[in-house]
């Protein structure tokens, strides 16, 4: 059973198909948390760099998911706000080892917290902050700090250190996505 199977039965989602949007900048391991969150069955082995976007449609016991996994590099970042009015779930990732754009993913953030499509629903954020196998990387609480997550009074949202190559820190997420007491509306 993969991640978002579970996620399902625990969030109790009677719904048959559940929108994530999975954003961040480019590099940052969207990708291949997505790969990883799927049934293992489903998993590709070989991980390219998105352009533009890719969506990824795949079914578990219960739920139909469908995941958009958003290009981050700058040129393709305004394709993001097309796709938030249909998100239920917003998987939000960073490379917490480029300390240089650090401010451009905080820029991102706040963008997309300020948008019509978003600013006025309760949707549960999750952020990863991804790549923690690397020597440069700084803490969760460090990259929640240089975001300024705290500022975030109106969704539901954690941080979870991760490791997406190893899969290390992604059952952290869906554990706090068990664990929100939020229901998730269209």
């Amino acid at each position: 059973m993969g991640l978002f199977d579970k996620l399902a039965g625990w969030l109790g989602l009677k719904k048959k198909e559940v929108h994530v949007l999975c954003l961040g900048l480019d590099n940052s391991g969207k990708t291949t948390i997505i790969n990883k969150l799927k049934p293992s069955n489903a998993q590709t082995q070989d991980i390219v760099p998105t352009i533009g976007f890719s969506i990824e449609k795949f079914k578990t016991s219960s739920l139909s998911f469908t995941v958009f996994d958003m290009s981050g590099q700058g040129r393709y970042r305004n394709l993001w706000e097309h796709y938030y009015k249909e998100g239920q779930a917003i998987i939000f990732v960073i490379d917490s080892s480029d300390k240089l754009r650090m401010v451009v993913a905080k820029e991102e953030l706040d963008t997309l917290l300020n948008h019509p499509d978003i600013k006025h629903r309760r949707l549960p954020i999750l952020f990863f902050a991804n790549k923690m196998d690397l020597r440069d990387a700084i803490s969760s609480v460090k990259v929640s700090q240089l975001l300024s997550l705290e500022n975030i009074k109106d969704k539901p949202w954690h941080i979870c250190a991760s490791d997406a190559l190893k899969g290390e820190g992604l059952q952290d997420g869906v554990d706090w996505l068990q664990g929100i007491q939020y229901v998730i509306l269209l």
